[in-house]
């Protein structure tokens, strides 16, 4: 980086970087989960995972979404010299600083099934699903302004890869063609050829 450039990764890629390790560790945990009798019982445990699921799901989509829309009202261009991180480097290095805590959620998951067979690995599958829909709704706003969120990379570092962390003074902004990921994280589809 240059004259005073910064780097710069997306806000929806950050959210949604937590969402399919969350997702995949869950499933695999509920799965083994449901081979365990438990101290419940199968049906009990599933029933009680399902509502879990649903719960984390809506408490991961809705929360910080005030912080969220603050913190886009108040973004600023992005500069001439700042430098646009990759998505894939951006999920990378979040998956790697939250790979121990990770670990501890799936073995948690796993042992929660010895007294409530999947529930755990279901909460877990559901964190996954809600930070996939609340980086849905980020890509929702990110259209409706047609403007990209981005937030500085060593702001993340201080604040443990949360784009709403106390470190995160303000967001910056593109145009939606920037970068290789579209509104919400995802994989910028390359154009059909014709």
């Amino acid at each position: 980086m240059t004259r005073g450039g910064q780097g710069l990764a997306r806000v929806a890629v950050v959210v949604r970087a937590g969402a399919a390790p969350l997702w995949w560790l869950g499933v695999f945990a509920a799965g083994v989960g449901v081979l365990v009798p438990g101290l419940t019982g199968r049906r009990i445990g599933v029933l009680a995972g399902a509502a879990l699921f649903l719960v984390a799901a809506v408490v991961v989509a809705y929360a910080r979404r005030g912080r969220y829309r603050a913190l886009a009202r108040s973004a600023a261009r992005a500069g001439r010299y700042d430098v646009l991180q990759d998505r894939a480097v951006t999920a990378r290095n979040w998956r790697r600083a939250h790979r121990w805590w990770l670990l501890l959620a799936f073995l948690a998951a796993l042992g929660c099934a010895f007294a409530v067979p999947a529930a755990g690995g279901l909460l877990l599958a559901g964190c996954g699903a809600g930070l996939w829909l609340k980086a849905a709704w980020i890509g929702r706003l990110e259209q409706a302004d047609e403007a990209l969120l981005w937030v500085r990379v060593d702001w993340l570092r201080a604040g443990a890869g949360r784009p709403t962390g106390n470190a995160v003074k303000a967001y910056r902004t593109t145009g939606v063609a920037a970068g290789d990921a579209a509104p919400g994280g995802a994989r910028r589809r390359a154009p059909a050829l014709v």
